[in-house]
């Protein structure tokens, strides 16, 4: 376990593993600003968050450029679920997910975000979002949370799902069908004139 761990009380079973280096985008990927940035960090996100106070209202020629990246997000989340299954590990999740955006022209939006070092959070078990690959196996049992987020023509697609690995409990399987129906839930309400938040 790394030294940085010692004496941390861990809430499940679920422990560090190895990680491999990050992965490499070609050159002629559009790039997000944060991708070089030496800490990760999100310029044009930071200088919007000082800058805009409202909610932005998209014209239609951006609805469409979050639409092509919603499915090409769609598209990369599918391809990486498929190949859930006990015995892979999160690191080939993420290779998976990053040759899939890749082959799209999109850049996997997690990557050097904030020094983020992957190109997917895989998030096992107990760890509640954001986890980071590595080299440990799925094992029967496991729920797998896969959160994609790719970034094509100058928009991010960002979705998630979640996963079981092999034989579940029946308390996992009631999370994860609890998430998904409150999810539903949520998108029945959304219509012309709902508010965004409640009061």
């Amino acid at each position: 376990m790394p030294t940085e761990f010692k004496g941390f009380q861990f809430t499940g079973q679920l422990r560090p593993y190895q990680k491999t280096p990050r992965r490499t985008v070609p050159e002629h990927i559009m790039r997000p600003d944060y991708a070089e940035h030496p800490l990760g960090y999100p310029i044009s996100e930071q200088e919007d968050r000082r800058n805009n106070s409202s909610i932005r209202v998209y014209t239609p020629a951006e609805i469409a450029g979050i639409r092509e990246a919603c499915r090409i997000g769609r598209e990369v989340l599918d391809i990486a679920g498929a190949a859930v299954r006990v015995g892979i590990t999160c690191d080939e999740l993420d290779r998976i997910v990053h040759e899939a955006t890749i082959e799209r022209n999109a850049y996997p939006s997690p990557l050097n975000y904030h020094r983020f070092p992957k190109s997917v959070c895989t998030s096992v078990n107990e760890v509640i979002c954001h986890g980071i690959p590595d080299l440990r196996e799925l094992q029967d049992g496991d729920i797998v949370n896969i959160d994609i987020s790719v970034y094509h023509n100058g928009f991010h697609a960002d979705l998630n799902e979640t996963f079981f690995v092999g034989n579940v409990n029946e308390d996992s399987v009631r999370l994860v069908k609890c998430a998904y129906e409150s999810l539903g839930a949520a998108i029945a309400s959304v219509r012309p004139g709902t508010l965004y938040r409640y009061e």
